[in-house]
């Protein structure tokens, strides 16, 4: 197939990444580790830490896990832990002793904490102490044998570790009792570790890195297989994409998105590691008062999250008072950037919030919009470097630019398949290497792909096809709403008609104020019927609002 967008790419962007660049993602960390030693790696809560000191940590980490635990080459960890400094110890640490690192949400409930450790045989598992009851609810209906501890300070200088951990133990009494007999806290395996000697064993591109858990595009709960080569690819793709706009050893991404979820793991944790940058871990960005007070102390370089965060963030005083000038990268991701956030934001940083597109299945990255992009412009970027991107008809034909059809993927990033699911593999994985997206898009003349709406919430209206994310948009304009869903709900004339679901910023919004708005923006067929007006509305862990559960809902 022709590579229509090579010739949109901005110079010094090269048409194909070197894939074996590094055998792994160890030895990628150990490389960085040696390059970069003396700069700053990782911070949070007023501790940083350099390339070499996490680098000793993560060798500590990984003797003690082979020497200790007894864990080889290929046995599951499961890693339930915020963004703290533990978060890339532990997950490098792993890695480098050769196991696959299995990400949790730490707010699971038991039974879905239970569901994915069982599905993924885990072996092991580190939890912060804060989530350590929900682990011991279920412990024995799972394969764990080796569980490690940790306290919400472990790693900061003595007396701020001391602070933290009483302060989150006694005064806001954040840790729930738990019994976990056995059980290790970190401090001691680390100390344990470092006074052992081991050998890491030789990784190649064929061995699984992380079994990443999606609700991917066929349904329910199942783990992305992304090997050591996807994800080695992938960041060497998005660093050949960055290229142009940042420099090795000097920047310092803002990481608020969780790093158990894809898009951070592997834009912000993996891929400035690669360049030599520092990630800045914020533990709670809910706190976005605290967030902003953060923010002020940072000459922060870029900002990765999702559009519910940008949002937030704008709305949030103080926000707009911020210094911007040593921004070069506000990329969003995870779901739509709807254009009056991606305005507002342009209007108060002075530039653009960039969108890039992917998913899980793919490591996440597939394509990015240029980072010098002067204002928004609804898409969601060109196909990175060693990437192939098709608009494809039902039938499975490829669709000229301008026509709407199913993006399908093709490149090194593209996951082996899902763990244990042999028939969700092949509905979306072709004979040909294509990842079916289960997204609609259209490519233009210059290769730019537009994201019309995901497949299955298409909504049908008297044989039309209507998508959410066009009527969000439009909605999402009004001053007066502060948030918006759209759903298709039954409908005996109609097949399915449109409901809102809407966060108001005043109490003054009306239904039929809002259903005037969409009349004078919107042809006759994608006039909402119903509005329901909400406190919240359902979201994931990074913030994207879960449409399927208000269809559920009704």
């Amino acid at each position: 197939m022709e590579r229509i967008w090579l010739a949109s790419y901005p110079p010094g962007v090269p048409p194909d990444v070197d894939t074996d660049a590094y055998a792994s993602l160890a030895e990628m960390f150990d490389r960085s580790v040696a390059r970069f030693a003396g700069l700053p790696a990782f911070s949070n809560l007023g501790r940083t830490l350099t390339f070499a000191e996490t680098g000793a940590y993560v060798a500590a980490f990984a003797a003690f896990l082979h020497g200790r635990l007894g864990l080889a080459r290929g046995d599951r960890i499961a890693v339930m832990l915020p963004n703290l400094l533990q978060h890339p110890v532990v997950t490098f640490g792993a890695l480098r002793a050769g196991c696959v690192v299995v990400n949790v949400n730490p707010l699971y409930t038991a039974r879905e904490l239970q569901l994915q450790l069982a599905d993924s045989g885990a072996v092991a598992i580190v939890v912060l102490e804060n989530f350590a009851h929900v682990l011991a609810d279920v412990l024995d209906r799972t394969a764990i044998r080796h569980v490690v501890t940790t306290a919400m300070g472990d790693l900061l200088e003595p007396l701020r570790r001391h602070l933290v951990n009483f302060t989150v133990r006694h005064l806001k009494r954040a840790v729930p009792p738990y019994h976990l007999p056995g059980a290790i806290g970190l401090p001691a395996a680390l100390a344990d570790g470092a006074r052992l000697t081991h050998e890491p064993p030789r990784l190649s591109h064929d061995d699984l890195a992380f079994l990443q858990y999606t609700g991917g595009t066929t349904g329910g709960s199942k783990a992305a297989m992304l090997t050591h080569g996807n994800l080695v690819a992938n960041v060497e793709q998005i660093a050949a994409w960055l290229h142009p706009y940042v420099g090795e050893g000097q920047e310092l991404i803002i990481t608020a998105l969780p790093l158990y979820h894809v898009f951070a793991l592997t834009a912000n944790c993996l891929v400035f590691v690669r360049i030599g940058g520092r990630n800045h871990l914020i533990t709670d960005p809910r706190d976005l008062a605290g967030f902003v007070r953060e923010l002020a102390r940072l000459r922060f370089t870029g900002i990765t999250g999702v559009n519910t965060l940008f949002r937030a963030l704008l709305d949030t005083p103080g926000f707009a008072e911020l210094d911007f000038g040593t921004m070069k990268m506000a990329l969003g991701g995870g779901m739509a950037v709807q254009r009056a956030v991606a305005e507002r934001w342009h209007t108060v940083t002075g530039s653009a919030l960039v969108e890039a597109y992917g998913l899980t299945e793919a490591s996440p990255a597939v394509c990015m919009n240029p980072l010098d992009l002067a204002r928004y412009n609804g898409k969601i970027g060109l196909p990175i470097p060693s990437t192939e991107c098709a608009i494809r008809a039902a039938d499975g034909r490829e669709l000229p630019p301008g026509e709407a059809g199913e993006l399908c993927v093709r490149g090194p990033q593209v996951m082996r398949g899902y763990w244990n699911r042999r028939e969700e593999t092949r509905a979306v994985l072709d004979a040909g290497g294509w990842l079916h997206t289960g997204d609609i898009g259209r490519m233009d003349a210059q290769g730019y792909i537009e994201i019309v709406d995901r497949k299955k919430d298409l909504i049908l209206v008297s044989g039309f096809n209507v998508y959410p994310n066009e009527i969000e948009e439009v909605v999402a304009a009004h001053p007066d709403v502060l948030e918006v869903a759209a759903v298709g709900v039954p409908d005996p004339d109609s097949g399915e008609a449109i409901k809102l679901f809407v966060v108001p910023r005043s109490e003054a919004l009306e239904q039929d104020t809002l259903i005037a708005w969409c009349r004078r923006n919107l042809t006759g067929y994608k006039i909402p019927r119903y509005v329901e007006f909400r406190d919240e509305l359902p979201k994931s862990p990074v913030g994207k609002i879960l449409r399927r559960s208000l269809r559920e809902q009704g």
